[in-house]
């Protein structure tokens, strides 16, 4: 996959489709790889005529790893103990940098759960790059909405493996944990892919550095008033991690913002899916384009 160099480190990206068409730019959320935007689901959007782009965050996959930042703790970050070594804010600096480094003016900006704080943060600070915010089952960062189960929090916050069947039973146990109960995943592709992403880049002293981004965010509640750029929140019904208080929140503090409320999905892009919200996302996008 390409590489590039966008505010002052290297970003690993995908694309789809023609690139004289309008860009769409897919931001994937916590501890994971720009390969789980499908790439069924990536080829979709670019069927409907656009330009697709996915690539991986900061600290993750095969972009640039900020290990000279020294190891956090897990439990140091939830206890308040230690600070963020870069904010939501910085990864959103990161997108418009990719932006830039391939020479995209603006995007439809679609972020899914971190990957949707990203977007929203992104929305509020790069207001003529965003042709449109899609914003999946996330959150505004105010914490009185939002709020993962303790049985969802204790499976993502479970101890790293230590080796590719650990990370393999990780990956099974935690989709079986946040996944769409009305949209059960195939348990031999969950773990296809587990071991695929292990194979591709395998890193969780990064995943410990988001977890404190995320923890350490602003309530963008205020901030999100300020975006004019037509704005999507999707959310599912049975969304375990991000409660759908946190879709319904940003969904009112955005002007004129449409809500999507899914049935049966929880914190996940189940393929049954593909071709509802594909379908959403291209009428989004068509307001502006």
């Amino acid at each position: 996959m390409p590489t590039t160099t966008a505010n002052g480190i290297r970003i690993a990206y995908d694309s789809f489709g023609d690139p004289a068409s309008p860009p769409v730019l897919l931001i994937m959320g916590l501890g994971a790889q720009m390969t789980l935007w499908d790439p069924e689901f990536c080829q979709a959007i670019a069927d409907r005529g656009y330009y697709v782009i996915r690539f991986d965050n900061r600290d993750i996959g095969l972009s640039t790893w900020f290990d000279d930042a020294g190891s956090v703790e897990l439990s140091d970050v939830m206890s308040g103990a230690v600070g963020a070594s870069y904010s939501l804010a910085d990864m959103a600096a990161d997108t418009a940098g990719l932006l830039d480094a391939l020479g995209i003016e603006s995007a439809h900006i679609v972020g899914a759960s971190m990957g949707g704080m990203i977007a929203q943060s992104f929305a509020i600070d790069y207001p003529t790059k965003t042709r449109t915010l899609t914003s999946i089952m996330s959150t505004t960062g105010d914490p009185a909405v939002g709020q993962p189960s303790p049985e969802a929090l204790g499976a993502l916050l479970a101890p790293a493996p230590t080796s590719r069947e650990e990370a393999i039973e990780r990956g099974v146990l935690l989709w079986k944990v946040i996944g769409s109960p009305g949209y059960p995943s195939d348990e031999s592709r969950t773990r296809e892919r587990a071991a695929s992403d292990y194979d591709r880049a395998f890193h969780p002293a990064g995943v410990v550095r988001q977890v404190a981004a995320i923890f350490t965010q602003p309530d963008r509640t205020a901030a999100l008033r300020s975006v004019s750029a037509p704005t999507l929140v999707i959310h599912g019904a049975e969304d375990p991690l991000v409660d759908p208080s946190g879709g319904h929140a940003t969904a009112d503090a955005v002007p004129n913002a449409k809500l999507k409320i899914v049935p049966g999905m929880g914190h996940d892009l189940p393929s049954a899916l593909n071709s509802e919200i594909i379908g959403s996302l291209a009428e989004h996008f068509a307001r502006v384009d």
